[in-house]
């Protein structure tokens, strides 16, 4: 793995799109740490079709290519591309011409569940992308409480294909104990491909992706080029190298108490 030549799939870096960053000289402070974490390729994934945001694709291209050019003056080596963090919602595919994949032909779309649950119809949802030749990748999976509750159910998704993304922050502890054991357990099993920042200028939502990736290192020292490989692949609409999948423990706490 070479330094500064990290894949970021999961970024909130353009200036006031959303709850990312309220600025263009806060996403330029972002550009710059993304840089010192051996990051060199971002892809901008701002909220969308969630309770809060809607950034539809032409917005979201033309935001990248501003925000671009101002890297460019400014002399940081990190190139942005079109994406959005699509909220899971029963529009998807009436709006799907508005969706940015993560990739260019949309062979991957990074899908968020909401962070409490898992609603009822995400298997016909996952069944209806499928049939337009598009497999999502859950976002955070390992901070959603039903899923840390019933890590099974994440299983069970990969089983039908789903791939899913776990946050550098949750690997190094950021938002606990139990949400780093969960990342931990799906990365071990399988069940997530990729890690990503998610990073935002909020407090403890930086990148570090370097940590995250001494974790895993830590873990298997096979997972760090895995790792890496995968999200390289995602951004280009590659097929990534399935592996096996075990069934994670199960959490003692129940996401409802």
């Amino acid at each position: 793995m070479k330094i500064n030549n990290l894949v970021d799939l999961h970024c909130h870096i353009l200036p006031a799109i959303d709850d990312g960053s309220p600025s263009l000289e806060a996403s330029l402070e972002l550009a710059r740490q993304a840089v010192a974490d051996g990051i060199r390729y971002i892809l901008a994934t701002p909220h969308h079709m969630d309770r809060h945001y809607l950034n539809h694709a032409g917005d979201v291209a033309a935001a990248v290519k501003v925000f671009q050019a101002e890297l460019d003056a400014n002399d940081i080596p990190l190139t942005i591309f079109s994406g959005q963090e699509v909220h899971l919602n029963g529009q998807l595919l009436e709006n799907i011409d508005d969706l940015l994949g993560i990739d260019a032909s949309r062979h991957y779309l990074l899908l968020e569940l909401p962070h409490e649950m898992v609603p009822s119809y995400l298997d016909e949802m996952i069944f209806q992308l499928s049939c337009e030749g598009i497999t999502p990748v859950i976002a955070h999976p390992e901070r959603n409480a039903q899923i840390i509750a019933e890590p099974q159910r994440l299983y069970k998704l990969a089983e039908d294909g789903v791939l899913a993304q776990v946050t550098a922050t949750s690997l190094v502890g950021a938002f606990g104990e139990q949400v780093q054991r969960t990342a931990k357990e799906f990365v071990k099993c399988g069940l997530v491909q990729v890690v990503a920042s998610d990073a935002h200028t909020l407090r403890n939502r930086g990148f570090a992706m370097t940590k995250a990736y001494e974790v895993l290192n830590e873990m298997n020292s096979k997972y760090p080029e895995r790792f890496a490989t995968n999200a390289r692949n995602l951004l280009n609409g590659d097929k990534i190298k399935a592996r096996r999948i075990e069934v994670p423990r199960k959490q003692r706490k129940h996401w409802l108490s």
